[in-house]
């Protein structure tokens, strides 16, 4: 089903008291998991709201910060948990990241949350780098699986299905150029919606039809 059908299918589904998020599914094929697992970042060009928070030595104006003084609020993991999941991503300025892995990363790691080099770690705490950074993570989707299939939010379903359908189509090109076999790495892509069945669809960018028949 081509992008745009199956979001008007996902549309008509029971309405939620929230606002979803859209999920693509990859499911691999072809591909040695322990080997060949990715651990990176994908660009969309229209970004979702994301909750930002900052590990910095001081208090910043422009994003919730967490500073040293306050990481003894966070000996116990279920304190480090609640914070993961209040927030989408975590920045933090170089010098820290040593005092960060040590508290945080035992929890942060296994959910994603850890800032990465390649989307999340600034050099200095200077408002020009902050806003950048901020607007970087904004568009950035994190790409780390281990397992044979890949799931990453595109987006919200109050956004535009052509802006959902430009985010869908950038992630399915940034994933196959990452894969080590490109296409040939790629069983079937899905799309769904957070509460939703997921639905098989073919995309633009791709010159063969995904398989269909949706992995429940």
């Amino acid at each position: 089903m081509e992008i745009k059908a199956a979001l008007a299918e996902l549309r008509k589904e029971k309405k939620r008291k929230f606002v979803q998020t859209v999920d693509l599914v990859m499911n691999l094929k072809n591909f040695d998991v322990r080997k060949e697992a990715l651990n990176t970042f994908i660009t969309v060009p229209h970004p979702s709201e994301k909750k930002l928070a900052a590990f910095f030595t001081k208090r910043s104006k422009l994003i919730d910060t967490i500073t040293p003084e306050d990481f003894v609020k966070y000996k116990e993991s279920k304190d480090i948990k609640k914070l993961a999941k209040k927030y989408d991503a975590f920045i933090a300025v170089a010098p820290l990241m040593g005092k960060i892995a040590t508290t945080f990363g035992r929890v942060f790691g296994p959910m994603n949350r850890m800032p990465s080099p390649q989307a999340g770690i600034i050099p200095k705490e200077e408002e020009e780098m902050i806003n950048m950074m901020i607007g970087k993570m904004k568009k950035s989707i994190r790409v780390k699986n281990k397992e044979m299939a890949i799931k990453l939010p595109v987006g919200k379903e109050n956004m535009s299905d052509d802006d959902l359908k430009e985010n869908i189509e950038a992630v399915i090109k940034g994933l196959t150029k990452i894969l080590p076999r490109g296409n040939d790495n790629v069983r079937e892509v899905l799309i769904k919606f957070t509460m939703t069945k997921p639905i098989a669809v073919v995309s633009a960018t791709k010159r063969t039809p995904t398989e269909v028949g949706a992995k429940k």
